[in-house]
C-alpha cells in the first residue's frame, strides 16, 4: 500500500506526509508503516462487512494512534495531542474531538460495548492478534527490537502481563465480525506466545 495515497485529507497532504515520515522512522520496530497499513486494512475490512461506524473520524483516527511512538509512557496522549493540534481547519470540530478521544482508546483497547467507533478502531489495531504464524512471530520478534532497551528479565515480564491482560477480557475483540473471523485464532497466538515467555522465565 502506498501511504500517502491513503490519506483520507487530500487538501492535507503535508500532513499526510509528516505522519508517513513518523512511522517509517528507522527506530520504529512494529508499529511502523506495515503497522498503519494493515490497521487500514482491517477497517475497510470491517466496513465491507457491514459494521456500522464514523469511517473519517475512525480512519483519521488509525492514522493518528502511533503517530508518536519511542516506547516512552504516554504515546497515546501525545499522538492524541498532535492529532488535536493539527486537525482543526482541516475537518468539523466534532471530528477532531473524536478522534482525539479514538487515539486514546488505543492505549487500553478497552471500548464500551455501545462505542461503535471505538470497537471498530480497537479491533483493527489489534487484528495483528489474529495474523498467520509467520507474521505473528515477525510481528513479536519487532516488538522486541522497540523495546530493546529493556533487559531479557524485565521485556518478558511485562509483556506477559500485557497478554494476560488481553486473555482476561471476555473478549479480545469487540464487534461481531472480528469475533466470528478473528478471536480463535489471536487466543491462539496469544496462548502459545505466553507459553513460550513462561519458559524463557524459567
Amino acid at each position: 500500500m502506498d501511504l500517502l495515497l491513503a490519506w483520507p485529507l487530500p487538501g492535507a497532504r503535508d500532513l499526510g506526509a509528516q505522519l508517513v515520515a513518523s512511522y517509517t522512522h528507522p527506530e520504529r520496530g512494529y508499529h511502523d508503516s506495515r503497522h498503519i497499513a494493515e490497521v487500514l486494512e482491517r477497517v475497510h475490512e470491517l466496513s465491507a462487512h457491514q459494521e456500522r461506524f464514523d469511517r473519517m473520524p475512525v480512519v483519521l483516527a488509525a492514522w493518528f494512534h502511533d503517530a508518536v511512538y519511542d516506547a516512552q509512557p504516554d504515546a497515546e496522549k501525545r499522538s492524541a495531542a498532535w492529532a488535536a493540534e493539527a486537525l482543526p481547519g482541516l475537518v468539523e470540530p466534532s471530528v477532531v474531538d473524536e478522534v482525539v478521544r479514538l487515539v486514546l482508546v488505543t492505549e487500553h483497547h478497552r471500548p464500551a460495548d455501545d462505542d461503535a467507533n471505538g470497537c471498530a478502531l480497537s479491533d483493527a489495531d489489534l487484528a495483528i492478534l489474529a495474523a498467520s504464524a509467520e507474521r505473528y512471530a515477525e510481528y513479536v520478534a519487532a516488538v522486541r527490537r522497540e523495546w530493546s532497551h529493556l533487559g531479557d528479565a524485565e521485556f518478558t515480564a511485562g509483556r506477559a502481563a500485557i497478554l494476560r491482560d488481553l486473555l482476561a477480557k471476555p473478549h479480545l475483540f469487540q464487534t461481531r465480525y472480528a469475533q466470528e473471523h478473528w478471536e480463535a485464532a489471536a487466543r491462539a497466538n496469544v496462548e502459545a506466545e505466553l507459553e513460550q515467555l513462561a519458559a524463557l522465565a524459567r
